[in-house]
């Protein structure tokens, strides 16, 4: 398995419209590409499942491409595999499967369809038609929980997340390690809960995070937020959203976002394919070294030395004298009955 950093050149325009850096032009394809992609949630969930489905739109108005998508299909691998192979058997240029839910039904099925080109966002799966595209959410994970660390008066910071994807996981152990990195002595409440589209599942979690101390909480959901939200305007307690900035939609509830903008891998793995530089076998990564893609956005209640802090440990982890680790173990928050 072969990894290999996405340049900040070679992205040619974020999910948002802006224009961004180019290597090269796409050059004009002799027929309109057909792309396939398939969505384990709902496409207008204001999280991951929407910014990667903005994504797929800007490159299909960029490239000229043909979509057929599929979405809101169970996150459990018989039926992804079942929806994938649905989209390969119509032979498109490309399928996307958005999200590692994905690795392990896309793994199986490429293999089912070698004429076919494949790839899993978020992924960590690779093979002769295969291929991962990652933003690395865990890095602005980690300077998320560095904030928690650095502002939280109780000591108790929480962190709430669905399902259990790798990308989930990833993320939950980089935000676990800043707050060990500003705040050692801070306690970690973090919860699965199952679901990440459950709004009065996600209010029940939060709301009991708070209730044992948290006075910051840290949120990896989809359409679920909202409830989250509830709680913590209920309680007066800050959140911290994640892959789009939350502080301008929610103002007064979140006091930063840990931007990982999933829709730069949907659009640079169509872009690849138009260009016919379409990665298989490989892991193709983006991290804070391109901010308009991964970064921490913070509210302007952040206080200036704050911000200085956290602007000196992304540029830390952008060098490589800071690693962000993978993994976490320890005791997790439980769900609520």
């Amino acid at each position: 398995m072969r990894s290999t950093r996405i340049d900040r050149r070679t992205l040619l325009l974020g999910a948002a419209g802006g224009a961004l850096p180019l290597l090269g032009s796409v050059p004009a394809a002799a027929a309109r590409l057909k792309v396939a992609a398939l969505f384990a949630g709902k496409i207008d969930d204001r999280g991951f499942m929407q910014a990667g489905h903005a994504g797929l739109k800007l490159a299909a108005a960029v490239v000229s491409a043909d979509l057929d998508v599929t979405q809101n299909v169970p996150p459990q691998p018989e039926a992804l595999a079942t929806a994938l192979r649905e989209l390969a058997q119509k032979k498109p240029d490309l399928v996307v499967a958005h999200g590692g839910q994905n690795n392990a039904a896309a793994k199986v099925v490429a293999t089912e369809f070698p004429d076919v080109a494949f790839v899993v966002t978020q992924g960590n799966v690779t093979g002769p038609n295969l291929a991962s595209y990652e933003v690395l959410q865990e890095q602005s994970a980690f300077l998320a929980g560095a904030l928690a660390g650095l502002i939280t008066k109780t000591g108790v910071v929480g962190h709430m997340s669905g399902i259990r994807v790798v990308p989930g996981l990833k993320g939950r152990a980089g935000y676990a390690a800043g707050v060990a990195h500003t705040n050692p002595t801070a306690k970690l409440l973090t919860n699965f809960s199952g679901n990440q589209d459950d709004d009065a599942l996600s209010k029940k979690v939060a709301t009991a995070m708070i209730a044992a101390g948290a006075d910051v909480v840290f949120t990896m959901l989809n359409a679920g937020r909202m409830g989250a939200v509830e709680a913590c305007r209920e309680t007066g307690v800050p959140q911290i959203g994640n892959v789009v900035d939350w502080t301008t939609i929610v103002p007064d509830v979140f006091i930063a976002s840990a931007c990982a903008d999933s829709g730069r891998a949907v659009f640079q793995a169509v872009a690849d394919k138009a260009a016919g530089r379409f990665a298989a076998g490989h892991i193709r990564q983006v991290g804070l070294d391109t901010p308009e893609a991964v970064r921490l956005t913070m509210a302007p209640r952040v206080p200036e030395d704050v911000r200085t802090r956290i602007a000196a440990i992304a540029a830390e982890i952008v060098a490589g004298r800071l690693a962000v680790p993978h993994d976490w173990r320890g005791e997790e928050f439980p769900t609520p009955a």
